[in-house]
């Protein structure tokens, strides 16, 4: 079963794919975790998507599909996989469906976790305020970050919703209810397991 959870930065994407992979053995794909661990790693290309991470900028189509080309080839990935924040633009969506006929894949199921922007400015802060108490805060979870990174969904990824929604494949749940019900919405939408 392959899935991709669309929403702007906070919208609980990460927290949704979890639960789904437990529940279907499945492997999440986070381009977020991916691109950290590159970053981590202090590759040339690591330190590139670290400066565009910082500055709440998208990575470059190039970079993206070869991250995720190699990550779908990894074995853990053969029962199924979700996508995490990709693909994030409509180039990036078409590229995904090339990718994916290439690689004789479909994708299940596209959903949509759908939030405000003033609850999503709620959550960051508080996530930030949570992980900075544990010693874990990220570079990017700070308010004027979000803002960007929100205006660059705004700008970029959205137009991805119509481009699904056209193929019949989209389906959209309310990411401002809380953790259960959002998990309930899936459910309903991604049966079995």
């Amino acid at each position: 079963m392959n899935i991709i959870l669309f929403g702007p930065p906070g919208a609980g994407k990460g927290t949704q794919a979890r639960r789904l992979v437990k529940k279907f053995g499945i492997v999440q794909l986070s381009t977020g975790d991916m691109l950290r661990a590159a970053a981590a790693s202090g590759s040339d290309i690591g330190q590139r998507a670290k400066a565009l991470m910082e500055a709440g900028q998208l990575m470059p189509d190039d970079i993206m599909v070869s991250i995720v080309s190699d990550r779908i080839d990894e074995p853990d990935c053969a029962n199924g996989f979700i996508l995490d924040g990709y693909p994030r633009t409509v180039p990036q969506a078409k590229a995904l469906d090339k990718l994916l006929a290439e690689k004789g894949l479909t994708l299940d199921h596209v959903i949509e976790l759908a939030v405000a922007d003033d609850v999503l400015v709620s959550r960051i802060t508080g996530r930030a305020a949570e992980e900075a108490a544990a010693g874990k805060s990220r570079a990017d979870d700070n308010v004027e970050t979000l803002k960007k990174r929100l205006a660059v969904y705004h700008e970029r990824t959205e137009p991805v919703l119509p481009y699904y929604r056209d193929k019949a494949v989209l389906k959209s749940v309310d990411g401002m209810a809380d953790i259960e019900d959002v998990a309930a919405q899936i459910d309903a939408l991604v049966p079995g397991g």
